[in-house]
């Protein structure tokens, strides 16, 4: 085959059509390549954007955790502080349970102490009329020596009063011997 010179030229501009072709292929080749180098980047960006969130959000998510573990904390220091004060609530209700006792306790003692009072003044009660009762008595011994001397003496006047009469007796019949010796004398005197 022979070759012209316009088929050369035809050749080395097919050529020279293919080279650009080739340099727009490579030209886009590249431009892609910086795209997609732009587009990595972005990526490697987002991505680090993203870890840089992922990493807000752990600490987020650590925040929280501390804000939980501290609420725990608080809640449980509330509950101690509630059992503290129940805790002090019943020492203070067994406080008062003990008064009460000791209050109940004196009242026991003050009780025991009125019936103990009692007891004495009944006792005393008692003496004083054991006392009463043994003055009764020694009164009715009085009475009843006053008695006795009452009868002695009642009959010693007796006594005294019989004797009376019996020398009053004495005296009538004396007087009537008399009369009688005056009758005699009478009747002698008429005799003679």
């Amino acid at each position: 085959m022979i070759c012209t010179h316009a088929d050369v030229q035809l050749t080395r501009e097919r050529e020279s059509e293919r080279e650009r072709g080739r340099g727009r292929v490579r030209e886009r080749e590249r431009a892609r390549e910086r795209e997609r180098e732009r587009e990595r980047k972005r990526e490697r960006e987002r991505e680090r954007e993203r870890e840089r969130e992922r990493e807000r959000e752990r600490e987020r998510e650590r925040e929280r955790e501390r804000e939980r573990v501290i609420g725990k904390e608080r809640e449980r220091e509330r509950e101690r502080e509630r059992e503290r004060e129940s805790e002090r609530g019943r020492e203070r209700e067994r406080e008062r349970e003990r008064e009460r006792e000791r209050e109940r306790g004196r009242v026991r003692e003050r009780e025991r102490e009125r019936e103990r009072e009692r007891e004495r003044q009944k006792e005393r009660e008692g003496e004083r009329e054991r006392e009463r009762e043994s003055e009764r008595e020694r009164e009715r011994e009085r009475e009843r020596e006053r008695e006795r001397e009452g009868r002695a003496r009642e009959r010693e006047r007796k006594g005294e009063r019989e004797k009376e009469r019996e020398r009053e007796r004495e005296r009538e019949r004396e007087r009537e011997r008399e009369r009688e010796r005056e009758r005699e004398r009478e009747r002698e005197r008429e005799a003679e």
